[in-house]
């Protein structure tokens, strides 16, 4: 008799062995889309023509760059510097870029081949053709090569030493921390105190530096992935500190790293635990309201909550604002690419064994998103030329990472990423589905122009789900460097405009285009946003509340 399905610890074993070697990707996944595209290649005569009378179009013009020793001109910006421009340097960036376009064309969309295998083999291929370009080795990098006669080979014997560095931090599965990035002491440093605590969250205030404070509280629900002081880093550029500033008070959720023990949080307990426990003790029930907001999962699962809340009449949410934050995952651009069925149930596998999942098993499809940027410019820059890239106080946040509890990620893969329940009607909470379409509160919907994360045309989609006045802001940059926009940042702009319930929808691209251009932060007109729709300000302090200690609080730190 065949054991039952649910016994799986041999698979599991295996999985999670698998899944240390290969960053916690799934190879079978993989593997069956390049078998899905390759046998429709075999199967199309014409596709095949197409790609041999390609291959000897580009091979003539690789042999005409080698006979004239000119080669066009590039913007990729692996080949910026002018030793890139003169032969034989060109000619082999001219010949890798050749590489790529045919590629490029090989793994085009073909008839009969799941569009999902397509883009997997797509992203595939160009992460393989990118390990071979020129510029990352030492023999055919002119940069590198000049560098080494400068320096009579020390690059080399200063990059070994980065190299190891680096190997025994990846054994040791610790942060790389830096001196001068210490938590509470250079970073995260805004004064502040740990007002409530529990086995989840340490929910932290912040005190109003002016006398006319708003009357409506802030609290915001960051992403259960990351250390929430990205939104304090530096008293420069920190969100927490800005708002303060402005008038209101602050108040922020401190996630607990979770380990084995916690293997069993389940989704619901970080609402329970973690946003509604905190909207409970800074606003008993009934009584004042706040703004609520949420930056990246955090502001996924503040849309649930907010929407559960509505369900059930609770009205002490005054306002909305979502940072980056996707509610509907039916296009969550690259990132898909890596969360499928078989992902998912290898994650799950992997979970099983260690009771969580490590920040570096989730850091390989992010990585690999921008391959050329995170990991083969870095390889060059640390080994090959034996330099460090400078710390800035957003790289030491990024190497703070925290673990994921398996359940609860597994919930959120299965039920946000591959069901798309929270979107479709289908997401429950406490037992009853909820519905974005409840929402009657004001939002303020934040995008960033280079997301990988949350690709801004994703978040976008919000206001086709929801039946109240949206205002949607898509700023310059990334997830992280976008919303890190203070004021006085150079090279920012956004665009801004108010959808008021009833008006008909615009689509993203038409949005864009009627949208004008902002010079500067979006900081300040989030600020008036938020302003305009609080009550009038009170001239006496907040009251003080008894404290479990200063901020940046213990959770943080774990």
């Amino acid at each position: 008799m065949p054991k039952d399905s649910t016994d799986r610890n041999l698979d599991r074993i295996l999985h999670s062995a698998v899944g240390k070697a290969t960053g916690g990707l799934s190879p079978t996944a993989l593997s069956t889309a390049w078998l899905d595209w390759a046998l429709h290649v075999v199967g199309s005569p014409e596709r095949q023509i197409q790609l041999a009378f390609s291959a000897w179009a580009k091979g003539a013009e690789a042999w005409t760059t080698f006979l004239t020793g000119k080669a066009p001109e590039t913007d990729d910006p692996r080949f910026q510097s002018l030793a890139w421009n003169v032969p034989p340097y060109s000619q082999l960036r001219h010949w890798f870029s050749l590489q790529e376009r045919w590629w490029q064309e090989a793994t085009a969309p073909i008839v009969g081949v799941d569009p999902a295998h397509q883009r997997i083999v797509s992203f595939a291929a160009r992460q393989i053709i990118d390990t071979m370009s020129p510029a990352n080795f030492a023999l055919t990098n002119p940069d590198v090569l000049d560098k080494t006669l400068a320096e009579h080979g020390q690059n080399f014997t200063q990059g070994w030493q980065h190299w190891i560095e680096d190997f025994n931090q990846l054994i040791s599965q610790s942060p790389k921390l830096h001196p001068d990035y210490r938590v509470g002491e250079t970073i995260a440093i805004t004064p502040g105190d740990v007002i409530y605590q529990n086995q989840l969250i340490e929910l932290i205030r912040y005190r109003p530096t002016t006398k006319k404070v708003h009357a409506e509280p802030i609290l915001i629900v960051p992403a259960w992935i990351m250390k929430y002081y990205i939104l304090d880093l530096s008293p420069r550029n920190s969100l927490v500190a800005y708002l303060r500033d402005q008038g209101f008070e602050v108040y922020i959720i401190s996630w607990k790293n979770p380990d084995k023990g916690d293997a069993d949080l389940s989704l619901e307990d970080y609402l329970n635990l973690g946003m509604f426990a905190a909207i409970n003790h800074i606003v008993p029930q009934n009584d004042g309201a706040l703004h609520a907001v949420g930056y990246c999962l955090g502001g996924t699962l503040l849309a649930a909550g907010a929407a559960a809340m509505a369900r059930d009449h609770d009205t002490r949410l005054h306002s909305l604002s979502l940072l980056a934050a996707q509610v509907d995952f039916s296009e969550p651009g690259e990132l898909s690419l890596f969360i499928n069925e078989n992902q998912v149930a290898f994650l799950e596998d992997i979970m099983a064994t260690q009771g969580y999942l490590r920040a570096d098993q989730m850091a390989g499809a992010f990585r690999m998103l921008r391959s050329t940027d995170l990991i083969w410019s870095r390889i060059v820059r640390h080994y090959l030329l034996g330099e460090r890239t400078p710390m800035n106080d957003l790289m030491a946040w990024n190497a703070d990472a925290t673990r994921m509890p398996a359940r609860m990620h597994s919930e959120y893969l299965r039920q946000m990423f591959l069901e798309n329940q929270l979107a479709k009607g289908r997401f429950k909470v406490g037992g009853k589905t909820v519905a974005l379409t409840d929402l009657r509160v004001p939002i303020f919907c934040l995008a960033t122009e280079t997301d990988h994360v949350s690709p801004w045309r994703s978040v976008f989609r919000l206001q086709m789900l929801t039946d109240t006045d949206v205002t949607f802001c898509l700023t310059a940059g990334g997830h992280n460097s976008g919303v890190l926009s203070e004021p006085g940042h150079r090279n920012r702009h956004y665009r801004l405009r108010k959808k008021t319930e009833g008006d008909p929808h615009t689509a993203a691209e038409a949005w864009m285009d009627q949208a004008p251009i902002e010079d500067g932060s979006w900081w300040p007109a989030w600020v008036k946003w938020l302003a305009d729709h609080s009550g009038s300000k009170q001239f006496t302090p907040a009251k003080k509340r008894w404290t479990k200690g200063p901020a940046p609080g213990r959770y943080v730190l774990g």
